[in-house]
Formats: structure tokens, C-alpha cells, sequence
């Protein structure tokens, strides 16, 4: 096994492309006027600015979103002292998580320098290019001097990650087991293993605190290996090993070598002890020991195998995210504790959709085997970098303070969901007045989370269609905090007053279309859409969400039969809206009409369009064949061409052109050279196909190849009330988008009624 991964990670470094970062400009590059603009002469004017007001680099370069990673390759990972070059792997390896998570630009800084002064020197000359400094794998104690000189230096963030967020994620663990356990953390007793970068910087009250290293207990008048760091936690005891210090310790903290915490030693802890036992990849001992000698005790590793990871990608960008967006000029102790708090209250929050994905059913919610988040947890940087933003204002280290908080935090939402800066118009238009939006799959996981949001957001009035037992239970096995009839409400299924008046309407409604009343009552009780369907008909909501089990045209049916189409429309369609890293695109119609003729194509080019401008774009429609502007008499050729006709009449304001290709549709440069006379005044946002299968498999392989499986939709046009119909694949992010596109539908709606 272990060959097998060695393998598996050399050729994940060397292939395709050696490494794992590489450098991509941020303005196009295409022509001589962009040269020009780039390089010489144009960039002396930014040059100039800058030299008049040095604030002014901010706007016009990547310094305040670059940070340096900086090592000499003195203590990396638990390798040592491999040297900065053996070391550039690992430091790439920290640019992609600052990239990951945060969106944090990085240089990785490989120095071949031990002497401490020499490397202090080297590193504050290159302050003008970062907007911070991140320490990385220097050994202790070297690293603790390093830090505060450049500290004291250097007008940008210096954070030594092995030390401060080691200790802050620590810290936030240490809060969370004390409510846990019940104790008063101002009481409580630490032992620690390993006076290390991490094991100094704790935070805890110094007298509690006792720290044992190679060379036994740190104890006032020792004199091996000690220096003024590790001098502040010398206490006046006759203890001199590990063994010593243990006994009624309520915290172990090793950050030190494996196994040196025995089964024996554990017995001896206070009731209920805290074990953090991060030395990696083997911990001082492993959690199933500790568990054996104290079934009491609650454990964390640095491992991910286990319960309680302390991993320092939960604090680090997010706190680099936070300081660099209000231009801070340092991170200090006020920055820390904002990140510490809310670690640990994210911690206690539900658990995201995202989490229980990634990491499966061991995601229980807080507890002895959840104290702090887990790294793939989205709500990370919306939660901490805010808080460090605040705090770095509140402290006056902030060049550049946020005026809106809630707003930066909102625009953080970009590093999380790719629809966020797209969804921004809709979930405005949402929240202007709170509409009653229905999910007829209200016992699905996936529903009850993005309920939890939608009601968070204030974009929406959950209601869940289902078995009201099956829901309470399932929001409390999930941690959420919806409450029916407070922040949400329920349709049991199995007992509803308005059982009796919906069947009824729903009968007289399909009568003559083949449904019987035996029918009709039993579809009313086990057909959750077509209950919903009669809710949002009868005015008991506003919208409705539903496709997330089942097959489309089966929810499509009872669509149909309820709500009908809108006045002056003579067909539905449905409309998706791909993300894609340079743009949005929009495809129609993806599920409901086969081989649509002319006229329902017009139709649907209009109804799209218009849903098009409520996400803040002009549309730019395309109708699209496999020819190009008249170049073929096939009868979906014609069609496209009869259909451009029709709409150009209609709406004659409407950006359209067709028929054409797709090449054509999205590039200019084609476009230009083709047919230079092209009504497109920019690239096509909106994809009218020729017929169902050219527009879903345009869109799925479109939406696996290279959009991420980013996507809002279905978006189902021609409704008489807005119901739109998901898919089975739709995931909690699409949840709560389009619950904003039905709310802002239903708003729309109410607003134009007489």
C-alpha cells in the first residue's frame, strides 16, 4: 500500500505538468493596444501612481492578494531538515491551499540561508511584492526570533503558521472539549510534550501550564537547551519527566514524537481529559490506546483518519483572506482570538452539506468527536476572514478598513459557491419580500440543508412536503435548526385538513383526462408534487421546487395538469444556466419539448431571454444548428432561420442571430471573420438548441468538462405560477439558488397583479 502511494504521489507531482502551481495573467494579452497597455509605455502611469501614493499599489497590482511562503527547509513536515529545495514541493503544496480556500495568489520562497539575522534580512527586502509573509517549516527555536524581528521590520502580515495556527486551531479544540467536559477553562491544568513552535503559543494561562521537551521538564533553573521562548513557561516544580507532569492533567498536548504518551500515564489524567496528540504522521499515542486506558477521555490527532484533526488549513488563508482585504499592517493577538471564537463556533453550528459529503456519516454534529470544523467545511472563510477583517479594524491595524461587513461577507461567498457573484440580482430580488416557497421533497437531506439556508438568507418561507415525524427527525440526526412552525412549516402527508378540497380540485381538473376520484385521492396522498402543485394553485404558497427524486416528466405531468400554462403562452420549456470560469452561459430547452417548430422556439427564445435579464444580464441569444447563416436547406436549419424571424418581429430590440453555429456564437474572432454583419454585438449567453437532445447533451458535457458541475436550473419557462423542476443530481448550492429564482419569480408575480 505505502509503494503504491509513494508511486501515486511522484507522478501526481510530475504529470502532466511538473509541480502543482503555475502563473495565468489577469488581462487579456490578444492585440498590440493590450501590449502596449501591459508593458511599455502604458505601465509607467501605474509606476508614477504608485510612486506618488504607495495605497495605490492595492488597485494596480497583485500585491495585496500575493502572499510569500517563505522556508529554508529547516523542519519540514516531520522530514526535517531536508533542505529549501526537497522543501519546494510542500511549499507548493501551501500555495494551492491559499488558492483553494481563499483565493490567496502565492510565490513559494525557497532560501538556502540558516543564519537567523542573514535570513531576517533577505526576507524584509521583499516586502515590496507581498502584501504578507507566511513563515513555513523553520525549526524552533530560530523560528519564534525570525518572526518577531520581521515582526518588528515590516509593515505587511508575518504569521509563522507552524506556531500561531497550530496554536489557534488548538486553542479553539481546548474551548469547545471544556464545554464539553464541563470544566472552567481558567482552572483546568495542561501537560504538555514537545516544546515546539506550536506547544509555546497555546495561550492558555502560563501557570497552568507545564511543558516537558528532549530534555525532560522545563523547570525554573534549567539550563540545556533553553532560550527566552521557552523560559516563559519554566515553572517552579521538582518534576523532571513527562511521567511527572501527567497525573491530574485535564489537557495533554503533544506536539512532540510518537508513542511517548503511554496507556499508563493516561489512567493518571483528571476525569474526562483532553488528549491532542499531533505529532504526524504518528501521534504520541493513538486515540484507540487512550480510549482503552480512559474511555472517558476525548482525542484529537493531526491525522485524518481520526476524530478531531488539527489541521492548520482551517485558519491560515482565512486569517491571510481577512488581513489582506482591509490592507492590515500586521496579525496580531486580537486578529488570533477572533479566529479562535470562530473556529469553535462553527464548530457548534449544523454541519454544511459539503461536510457530510466529503467526510460521510461520521459527521455527527458537535460533540466529543467533532470540537472544531472540518477543512472542507465552506463556511470557513465566510465565518473567519470577516472576523479577523473586524478585528484587525477594531485593533487600528486595518490601511484599508470594510464599512459594510455583511456586504464583504456576502462577496466572500465567491470562494465558496461559483454562483454567487452570478446569483447576486436574484437573491436580491428575493429578499424584498419573503415568499412562501413549497419543496415537495421535503424529507431529502439535501431539501432540509438548503432549507437551513434559505431560512439563515431570509431568502425565503421553507415549506416541506413529507411526513412530519420523518422531517423532525431528520433535521435533528442532521444538527439543523429548523423549527416547524417557527423559522419553517410542513405538510404532513398523512393527515392535512386541506386533504378533502385539494383531491377534489385536482379531480375536476384531470377528470376528463383519464383520472378517476379513486385516483385522484390517491395520488393526492403519495404524490408529493402534485400536492404541492395544488398548494401553490389554491394560494397556500408562493412557489415550488421539486425533481429532486424521481423522474422529470413525471413532475412535469402534474405541472401541466394544475398549473397550466401562463397567459399568452402555448408551451413550457425548461432553461439551465452553466458557470463557467469567463462566463455564463444559458442553455434552453433542455427537457421538455423534443423537436420544437418555429413558433414554440420563438416563444421559448422570449421567455428565456427575459428570465435571462432578472440575473443582471443583457441577453445575447444565439440560435444555434449546425450551419452557419443560411448555409443549409435541412429542415432544423430552416427552422432556426424561420424561428429568427418570428422573434425579430416580436421583439425587434432583442439581441438574436441565427442560424449559426456554436463556434460562432461564442467567439467574435469567428464571428468577425464568418459574417462580420452578425446582428451579436458581444459573445452568445444564451443557447437556443434545435431540439431536446442537442440541448441536454450540450449542456451535461458542457457541465462535466468544464464547468465544474456548476449550474442553476431547471428553470422551467411558461409556468402560470413559478414551479421549476430539478434534477436528481442537483446538489444543496442549486437548492438555494433557484429556491431565490422561484422567490424572485413570486415576487415579480405578486408585484404585477392589479
Amino acid at each position: 500500500m505505502e509503494e503504491e502511494i509513494k508511486q501515486a504521489a511522484l507522478d501526481y507531482h510530475r504529470l502532466p505538468t511538473p509541480g502543482k502551481i503555475s502563473l495565468a495573467p489577469t488581462k487579456s494579452l490578444v492585440n498590440q493596444r493590450d501590449l502596449s497597455l501591459a508593458y511599455s509605455p502604458g505601465v509607467a502611469y501605474a509606476s508614477l501612481a504608485i510612486k506618488e501614493d504607495p495605497l495605490a499599489a492595492a488597485e494596480m497590482t497583485a500585491r495585496a492578494n500575493l502572499v510569500g511562503v517563505v522556508t529554508n527547509g529547516t523542519a519540514v513536515l516531520g522530514l526535517g531538515n531536508i533542505g529549501p529545495l526537497a522543501g519546494k514541493p510542500v511549499m507548493e503544496g501551501k500555495a494551492c491551499l491559499f488558492k483553494k480556500f481563499a483565493g490567496i495568489d502565492v510565490f513559494d520562497i525557497e532560501i538556502n540561508e540558516h543564519d537567523p539575522d542573514k535570513l531576517i534580512d533577505i526576507v524584509a527586502a521583499l516586502e515590496p511584492t507581498f502584501g504578507g509573509i507566511n513563515l513555513e517549516d523553520i525549526k524552533a527555536p530560530e523560528c519564534f526570533y525570525i518572526e518577531r524581528k520581521l515582526r518588528e521590520r515590516m509593515k505587511i502580515p508575518v504569521f509563522h503558521d507552524d506556531q500561531h495556527g497550530t496554536a489557534i486551531i488548538v486553542a479553539a479544540a481546548v474551548l469547545n472539549a471544556m464545554l464539553v467536559v464541563g470544566k472552567d477553562i481558567s482552572k483546568v491544568k495542561l501537560a504538555g510534550s514537545g516544546a515546539g513552535a506550536a506547544a509555546l503559543a497555546v495561550g492558555l494561562d502560563r501557570r497552568s501550564i507545564f511543558i516537558s521537551d528532549a530534555d525532560g521538564v522545563v523547570y525554573e533553573g534549567r539550563a540545556a537547551s533553553m532560550d527566552p521562548d521557552k523560559q516563559r513557561y519554566a515553572q517552579r516544580t521538582s518534576a523532571r519527566t513527562l511521567a511527572d507532569i501527567i497525573p491530574d492533567a485535564d489537557i495533554f498536548l503533544g506536539l512532540s514524537a510518537p508513542g511517548v504518551l503511554k496507556p499508563e500515564m493516561v489512567k493518571l489524567m483528571a476525569a474526562r481529559p483532553v488528549i491532542l496528540a499531533l505529532a504526524n504522521p504518528e501521534p504520541e499515542i493513538r486515540p484507540e490506546l487512550a480510549k482503552a486506558a480512559r474511555p472517558d477521555c476525548i482525542v484529537g490527532t493531526g491525522r485524518s483518519d481520526y476524530p478531531n484533526q488539527v489541521n492548520n488549513s482551517l485558519c491560515f488563508p482565512f486569517i491571510f483572506r481577512g488581513a489582506l482585504d482591509v490592507g492590515a499592517t500586521t496579525i496580531n493577538e486580537e486578529m488570533k482570538l477572533a479566529t479562535v471564537h470562530a473556529l469553535a463556533a462553527l464548530a457548534r453550528a449544523e454541519q454544511s452539506d459539503v461536510v457530510t459529503a466529503a467526510y460521510g456519516d461520521e459527521s455527527t454534529g458537535f460533540g466529543p468527536e467533532f470540537l472544531i470544523p472540518r477543512a472542507f467545511d465552506p463556511r470557513l472563510i465566510t465565518r473567519i476572514a470577516p472576523a479577523v477583517a473586524k478585528a484587525a479594524m477594531d485593533s487600528g491595524v486595518a490601511t484599508r478598513p470594510i464599512t459594510d461587513l455583511d456586504a464583504y461577507r456576502n462577496r466572500l461567498t465567491q470562494f465558496v459557491y461559483q454562483s454567487a457573484s452570478a446569483m447576486r440580482p436574484v437573491f436580491v430580488a428575493a429578499r424584498r419580500r419573503q415568499q412562501r416557497v413549497i419543496y415537495a421533497e421535503g424529507e431529502e437531506a439535501r431539501v432540509l440543508q438548503a432549507a437551513q439556508e434559505v431560512a439563515d438568507e431570509n431568502i425565503a418561507r421553507p415549506i416541506l412536503i413529507g411526513r412530519t415525524d420523518v422531517i423532525t427527525a431528520r433535521i435533528e440526526k442532521l444538527g439543523l435548526r429548523l423549527k416547524l412552525g417557527e423559522n419553517c412549516d410542513a405538510v404532513n402527508v398523512l393527515s392535512d385538513a386541506r386533504f378533502r378540497d385539494s383531491w377534489r380540485e385536482y379531480y375536476e381538473l384531470t377528470k376528463r383526462k383519464g383520472v378517476s376520484r379513486a385516483q385522484a385521492m390517491e395520488e393526492m396522498r403519495s404524490r408529493t408534487t402534485l400536492i404541492g402543485a395544488i398548494l401553490v394553485r389554491r394560494g397556500d404558497a408562493d412557489a415550488m421546487l421539486c425533481g429532486t427524486v424521481g423522474n422529470y416528466l413525471e413532475h412535469l405531468k402534474y405541472v401541466e395538469q394544475v398549473i397550466g400554462l401562463a397567459e399568452g403562452a402555448h408551451t413550457l420549456g425548461t432553461m439551465q444556466m452553466l458557470i463557467l470560469p469567463d462566463r455564463q452561459l444559458f442553455f434552453c430547452d433542455t427537457h421538455v419539448n423534443r423537436d420544437p417548430n418555429a413558433e414554440q422556439i420563438a416563444e421559448l427564445t422570449l421567455l428565456a431571454a427575459h428570465q435571462v435579464r432578472r440575473f443582471g444580464l443583457i441577453p445575447s441569444v444565439a440560435l444555434v444548428s449546425h450551419s452557419n447563416f443560411g448555409g443549409s436547406d435541412a429542415p432544423s436549419a430552416e427552422k432556426m432561420r424561420r424561428a429568427l424571424e418570428l422573434i425579430t418581429e416580436r421583439a425587434p430590440e432583442l439581441e438574436v442571430e441565427g442560424e449559426m453555429r456554436a463556434d460562432s456564437a461564442l467567439s467574435s474572432a469567428i464571428r468577425s471573420n464568418e459574417f462580420p454583419d452578425s446582428r451579436l454585438k458581444s459573445d452568445a449567453n444564451l443557447l437556443i438548441m434545435p431540439n431536446v437532445d442537442a440541448a441536454n447533451i450540450t449542456y451535461n458535457a458542457l457541465r462535466i468538462a468544464a464547468g465544474g458541475g456548476v449550474t442553476v436550473g431547471g428553470i422551467l419557462l411558461g409556468a402560470a405560477r413559478p414551479v421549476h423542476i430539478m434534477t436528481t443530481s442537483s446538489t444543496v448550492r442549486r437548492i438555494v439558488d433557484m429556491t431565490a429564482v422561484a422567490a424572485a419569480d413570486a415576487s415579480a408575480e405578486r408585484a404585477a397583479r392589479p
